[in-house]
């Protein structure tokens, strides 16, 4: 037996031997190989376990995801405590315009409605809005992107230039038509929203599929007799999904500045329901006077629309397998 063989036999010691078949330690063997007791000891993650590790390194991305957390809780505990502290966001009951103060943080509207209130109120508007706008979309896209980057042929120019006729419309113009053809309102907006956004979904997922359907384990699954959708669901969609998710989160953030331009317009959600572009509209008039009324929904609408950007670029940075270290 070779001298570079290890021995099995009981009562023989395994494991590295030198060129003279003496043990060798595994001190020796981690300083002849830098790093490789590390190596040894680390656990293998997946892919999603890397996304994460590498997510927790990105401080704007975390940064984003706690403004974006701490809104969300917000808006989803608002009814405990917002009317028993301030006000209800419809209530007129202080009559009149007022500037900041400890009753009123944020100070009162020229009817006497609380500003934090409504703030509060119109984040959970425009987190719904957004988030059920970009569902719509994605669901949309996800049919609309798989047919076309799966089957190809005329089913893919059916649909790639179906949505180009929706890219040939300005996006704020297409969104006011649809809403003068639905009639404003809550429902009608996401809608709008949800119908323009799936065209920009489909093409990102149709170029994903493109080069994922590509792979030799996709002709292996096709080659075993998989159908188109259990190769489409088990074996492409994974692999594909992952720009979808990047694009998805940063289009949240799209969709509320959409809501807030509409709202504004006065094509979006109706008074008295709070929202954001709506009160930067009521206050226009009164920006000198009482700057307040512009100055928190401005905020509240700058800060959660850069979160979800930075965490949609945090998210990219993530699921970029070129940088798994």
């Amino acid at each position: 037996m070779s001298a570079d063989k290890r021995h099995t036999g009981a009562g023989t010691p395994t494991g590295p031997m030198d060129a003279g078949g003496h043990p060798v330690a595994d001190e020796q063997v981690r300083a002849v190989v830098p790093g490789a007791g590390e190596m040894a000891q680390r656990p293998s993650r997946t892919l999603w376990g890397d996304a994460w590790m590498r997510l927790r390194k990105n401080k704007l991305a975390i940064a984003g995801l706690v403004w974006i957390v701490f809104v969300v809780t917000l808006t989803l505990t608002a009814d405990l405590w917002v009317p028993r502290y301030f006000a209800e966001p419809t209530s007129t009951q202080f009559g009149s315009l007022q500037s900041p103060s400890l009753e009123h943080p944020f100070g009162t509207d020229r009817i006497g409605r609380d500003v934090f209130s409504r703030v509060v109120y119109g984040a959970r508007v425009s987190l719904a809005v957004g988030v059920l706008a970009v569902s719509i979309s994605i669901a949309i896209g996800l049919l609309m992107g798989s047919l076309s980057g799966y089957y190809g042929g005329i089913l893919d120019a059916l649909v790639m230039r179906t949505a180009d006729i929706f890219f040939a419309f300005p996006y704020m113009l297409f969104a006011i038509a649809l809403l003068a053809l639905l009639g404003p309102g809550y429902q009608n907006v996401f809608i709008a929203i949800g119908i323009l956004g799936w065209p920009s979904i489909a093409r990102v997922l149709r170029s994903s599929i493109l080069s994922v359907k590509e792979n030799e384990y996709v002709d292996a699954a096709r080659a075993m007799g998989a159908s188109d959708l259990r190769i489409m669901l088990r074996h492409i969609m994974p692999n594909a999904i992952a720009p979808i998710i990047v694009y998805g989160t940063m289009s949240i953030g799209g969709a509320i500045i959409t809501e807030a331009a509409l709202s504004y317009l006065g094509m979006g959600v109706q008074p008295p329901t709070p929202s954001w572009g709506h009160m930067l509209s009521e206050a226009k008039a009164l920006m000198i006077p009482a700057p307040w009324l512009t100055v928190w929904p401005g905020f509240a609408i700058l800060t959660t629309v850069l979160a979800f950007v930075l965490m949609g670029d945090g998210l990219r940075d993530a699921l970029d397998v070129k940088m798994k270290d």
